[in-house]
């Protein structure tokens, strides 16, 4: 399965976002309503959008023009009374090497969806595929997911807790800390699991008792003053 293997590499969209915070860098997080088709879903890829404009020639010039771990945002504005992709485009997708499709519309064919596993992010599902006699003309190589933009410059991690667009250059710095607050935190589970619990774990009756004559001292400054771990 394909949210299987990305998860070897891939931190999740949690991870992502404590590690753009601690950087500085914006991860834009994607409108709530978007979900993953497939349960467990994990992916990470190049962003590659297009604007759908109601014919699956962009989609699939979209795909030829890819590279392999790429993800397809497709922008088909959010309508609700149509899919934009079914089980053909996403198994032409997964047949391409792509690892996940973004889709700011609905999907159809969700039972062979589940069976391709590919990650898909969507609306939801409708039985109608598109309704409308599209123009001619190249594909637009750019989305808008309700105001968030997503262009070739971008970067996009998805899972079952969302979907964030990032800037491609800093990918490689926020997966490495992203990386390292997954350790931190799955250590702290795993004393926890041992008997330790997190207030012990954060020393909080310390914390308590300095925040008594200090009430501006915040968790996230004693501990760092402690050098303790700060991903709670």
């Amino acid at each position: 399965m394909h949210a299987a293997a990305a998860s070897v590499s891939t931190p999740p969209t949690a991870a992502i976002a404590d590690a753009a915070l601690r950087l500085g860098i914006e991860a834009r997080p994607a409108p709530v309503a978007l979900r993953a088709v497939v349960p467990g879903a994990l992916a990470s890829g190049r962003a590659r959008p297009v604007t759908h404009l109601g014919s699956v020639d962009v989609l699939l010039e979209t795909i030829d023009d890819a590279s392999p771990g790429d993800v397809m945002v497709v922008d088909n504005g959010g309508r609700l009374d149509e899919a934009c992709v079914g089980d053909l485009m996403v198994l032409e997708a997964e047949r391409a090497g792509l690892a996940a499709l973004v889709v700011w519309g609905l999907h159809r064919d969700s039972a062979q969806l589940l069976e391709i596993g590919l990650p898909v992010f969507s609306l939801g599902a409708c039985p109608y595929g598109p309704r409308r006699v599209p123009p001619a003309g190249r594909r637009m190589p750019s989305a808008v997911l309700d105001g968030v933009p997503v262009t070739e410059a971008d970067h996009v991690f998805a899972d079952d807790d969302g979907v964030l667009v990032v800037p491609a250059d800093r990918v490689g710095e926020l997966v490495e800390l992203a990386r390292a607050i997954q350790v931190t935190e799955t250590a702290q589970a795993e004393r926890m699991r041992g008997g330790a619990s997190l207030r012990e774990q954060l020393d909080f009756t310390g914390y308590r008792a300095r925040q008594a004559s200090d009430p501006e001292l915040t968790l996230r400054r004693y501990l760092q003053e402690r050098g303790g771990a700060i991903e709670v």
